[in-house]
């Protein structure tokens, strides 16, 4: 890509509202499902509305996490070329409604998702499952690592905080194949705080650890999801590692697919996000990072946080749209 012409140039931040307005426009499409119980309707409102924004930008971008592939999404999936065709190209991640089950229940931290970098930089991960470990800025490079035991983590991270175990507070997704693990962090007397979906909001808890009261975030959840976080954090600071993990040849096959060769390797957060990338998540439903939508009778509010790494900049901004 050539940096003579302004016109491939990857100007962040002038990219950057105008994927704020790509996310906002996903919440406010589910917004009339929430709570209706009909996940692939709210989904794929979101999907739609996404679609449409962000074929408005000035980007040539490709779809590199999605919906899934070609033959399994109608819109947004894998490969997909997105924008007018001006500007830079672009690799987008997406998850446009990140917790599908959440916003059919209405239950809390459901969220719109998209983060944009440089063509080629954002980690082209399949849709597997990921070993996911991750903390909050403030500490040495690999205080803790995936290579650790549960216990170890806890024990490296209290002794780098200056605390004790037990005042160390976890995020764990809730699934079954997490309950040896969970087990064994009991014993270290830390607290978990077991969410049921949205690992994406999970691991920007430990970033936040202030407002969220999360140290740090471990488990294995969707690989798409992993490249996602990582964008988070490479805003907001924080450190994250992730291992794809294989169940069966086609998952493997699908790693070969999207270029991956080393199946063991552990990628870092810069690892999985080489360049600067911006960042924007709106809330659907209520939660520790952002609020959820808001309807009047006369208007809809929402409120997104918008990042941008190159600055480290982080903006929480409330939308008020009228509705007509």
């Amino acid at each position: 890509m050539s940096t003579d012409n302004p016109e491939v140039i990857f100007h962040d931040r002038l990219l950057s509202l105008g994927l704020a307005r790509v996310s906002e426009a996903a919440a406010m499409a589910s917004a009339r499902l929430v709570g209706r119980g009909d996940e692939k309707a709210a989904d794929q409102a979101a999907v739609n509305a996404m679609r449409d924004q962000l074929n408005l930008l000035d980007i040539r971008g490709t779809v590199v996490i999605g919906e899934g592939e070609r033959d399994e999404a109608p819109m947004l999936f894998i490969g997909e070329e997105v924008g007018n065709g001006d500007g830079p190209e672009v690799d987008i991640a997406l998850d446009p409604l990140e917790g599908t089950t959440l916003t059919a229940k209405d239950m809390p931290n459901a969220l719109t998702v998209i983060a944009m970098a440089p063509r080629g930089t954002l980690l082209h991960a399949p849709d597997v499952y990921m070993e996911k470990l991750a903390i909050g800025p403030g500490y040495a490079k690999d205080v803790v690592s995936l290579d650790m035991t549960p216990t170890e983590r806890v024990s490296a991270l209290a002794q780098a905080k200056g605390c004790s175990m037990e005042d160390i507070t976890l995020c764990v997704l809730e699934r079954p194949r997490h309950e040896d693990m969970v087990a064994e962090l009991r014993q270290t007397g830390a607290a978990i705080r077991l969410i049921t979906d949205g690992d994406v909001a999970g691991v920007i808890h430990c970033a936040e650890h202030e407002i969220t009261g999360i140290d740090m975030y471990m488990g294995s959840g969707g690989a798409p999801e992993g490249v996602l976080a990582a964008s988070a954090l490479k805003c907001m600071g924080g450190q994250m590692w992730g291992k794809l993990l294989f169940r069966n040849d086609d998952e493997r096959s699908r790693a070969a697919k999207a270029g991956i060769t080393d199946l063991n390797r552990i990628y870092s957060r810069d690892e999985m996000v080489t360049q600067d990338v911006i960042f924007s998540a709106t809330g659907v439903t209520d939660g520790s990072i952002v609020m959820g939508m808001k309807r009047e009778p006369s208007f809809l509010e929402t409120e997104t946080l918008l990042m941008r790494s190159k600055t480290g900049s982080v903006r929480r901004m409330r939308y008020r749209n009228p509705i007509r």
